[in-house]
């Protein structure tokens, strides 16, 4: 599986050598239902304090733990929730944002959403705008569930699955989950997942501006 070490991620952040080492770089960070949403929010903040423009775009579950607000808040940008949000708007948010984005973050990213990644399922905004990512930006997911869903023969599966299509997956980690089990399943803390991104895209080029 592609994923990263969290043990070097400290590292990985210093050695990136700039106070806003995301400028210029446009991610779309997408938000599924769970209770590590909380932490999406502190993402999102370190993200746009990183000098990346930040997109999110939220399930229907997600909206149930943070409110959308939070997140236009802390990124100054219009938070997406709806494949139509507007009779007006003829824009194909699906399509545009992620031709637009330099990469697409799932975090946390739910044990459905990865199987209708995995399946080909296209049946909200973010399971829509993964299927249109592909061959528009790279992915890359925060798992975040039960432990034994995790370890489910099904869900690693799809793990596989998405693995070799070259989605990337950072974490889950290992220790206490909201259900008062410990194990494997945690989302990565938002440091970690921040220096996997300055990792990914310290290989790529900004997409020129397309506002």
């Amino acid at each position: 599986m592609s994923s990263f070490d969290n043990s070097t991620a400290g590292q990985e952040s210093q050695s990136a050598g700039s106070a806003q080492p995301l400028v210029r770089h446009e991610l779309l960070l997408c938000v599924t239902g769970g209770v590590a949403c909380y932490k999406s929010a502190d993402l999102a903040s370190k993200l746009t304090q990183g000098g990346a423009s930040v997109t999110v775009a939220m399930t229907e579950n997600a909206c149930r733990f943070v409110a959308p607000l939070t997140f236009q808040a802390v990124t100054r940008n219009r938070v997406f929730t709806d494949l139509w949000p507007d009779v007006q708007d003829h824009d194909s948010g699906h399509i545009s944002l992620t031709e637009r984005a330099d990469l697409m973050i799932i975090a946390p990213a739910t044990a459905n959403m990865l199987g209708k990644i995995a399946r080909g399922i296209a049946d909200d905004l973010v399971s829509t705008m993964a299927m249109s990512a592909a061959g528009a930006c790279e992915m890359l997911v925060a798992p975040a569930m039960n432990t034994r869903m995790w370890n489910s023969p099904a869900l690693q599966d799809n793990i596989k699955t998405l693995d070799a299509r070259g989605v990337r997956f950072i974490g889950p980690n290992d220790g206490p989950l909201a259900c008062g089990t410990t194990g494997p399943g945690r989302m990565a803390e938002p440091h970690e997942i921040v220096s996997a991104i300055i990792s990914i895209l310290d290989q790529t080029t900004p997409k020129p501006d397309q506002t």
